[in-house]
């Protein structure tokens, strides 16, 4: 081989290499995850952490959450993403797009919020008000949505006026005023949300009535949910929906990628301190329970290898 040729090819190799940062880890994993200050961000951050350092180079991309990181997906802008469960069933019955699970991580709790001394009780007290459901894009935004569909009709302009905020975006419009509620579904405490309420006093709505009417409409992607006492300050429970939160990706990931990004997640679990840590329950009934979204081949191959 002449030397201009095995200059060519080192270089090749070099490049190559220079894909996957991180070294011997393949291509660059791309994981699409939430909005600031939410739950997928931050359980995103610590996963990308966890994969980085067993190997798998991964970028993690902000976005406003599921419904755009299942699009992400399906488009192959994403490799892996965090996804409701309602939006991921929504995505691959209604939708068909190709898209899979690798696992039910963890449960997200529908948070109506509402200043301590508001004068709403109810989604239908949202009647002419202003109300954020969510950032465009959102699992929350698909949930909230759905909640309000389901109320009777209060004749005309007495509709709620939707605006669709970013978490952020929902707590500095409560605390001015300009809405009256506030939409979010994450897990409990999100830390933004707790944070806002030792500086503003807030309500949570209980929306543990509204579980059966959204199950006999969607299926069961909806759960009945009970956000507990001292959280938020909150001096009792408050019933609400419970939605569970998967992880997903295109389904043509590698299987062998699959799995072992599968594998680090549950070893990984006790770093990643995720609302009702991924993993903790950890076996046939939690984890595999993705519903009507498929389990990825090489998840599978995980999960066998843990059960026979």
């Amino acid at each position: 081989m002449s030397l201009t040729r095995r200059a060519l090819l080192l270089a090749a190799a070099v490049a190559a290499a220079g894909c996957a940062p991180g070294g011997g880890g393949g291509p660059e994993l791309r994981l699409a995850t939430g909005g600031t200050g939410g739950p997928y961000e931050m359980l995103g951050t610590r996963l990308a952490a966890e994969l980085r350092r067993r190997g798998l180079p991964v970028r993690v991309l902000p976005t406003a959450a599921s419904v755009q990181n299942l699009t992400m997906l399906a488009e192959g802008r994403a490799d892996l993403g965090f996804a409701l469960a309602d939006s991921a069933e929504d995505a691959v019955r209604a939708r068909r797009l190709p898209v899979a699970a690798l696992a039910r991580v963890y449960m997200n709790y529908m948070h109506m919020v509402v200043p301590r001394d508001s004068g709403v009780n109810a989604p239908a007290d949202l009647a002419g008000r202003a109300v954020s459901i969510g950032a465009d894009g959102s699992g929350t935004a698909v949930t909230a949505e759905r909640i309000l569909a389901a109320e009777p009709a209060a004749g005309p302009g007495r509709r709620p006026r939707i605006l669709r905020l970013h978490l952020d975006e929902s707590i500095d419009a409560l605390r001015r005023g300009e809405i009256a509620a506030f939409f979010w579904s994450g897990g409990v405490p999100t830390p933004a949300l707790d944070a806002f309420r030792r500086a503003s006093p807030i309500r949570l709505i209980p929306l543990g009535d509204r579980v059966a009417p959204l199950r006999r409409a969607h299926g069961p992607v909806y759960e009945e949910a009970s956000v507990p006492a001292r959280s938020y300050g909150l001096s009792r429970p408050v019933p609400t929906i419970g939605t569970p939160s998967y992880l997903v990706c295109r389904q043509g990931l590698g299987q062998d990628r699959a799995r072992r990004v599968t594998e680090i997640l549950f070893s990984s679990r006790d770093r990643l301190q995720a609302p009702e840590a991924p993993g903790g329950r950890l076996d046939t009934r939690y984890a595999i329970g993705t519903g009507s979204v498929p389990l990825h081949p090489g998840a599978a191959r995980y999960y066998r290898s843990v059960y026979g």
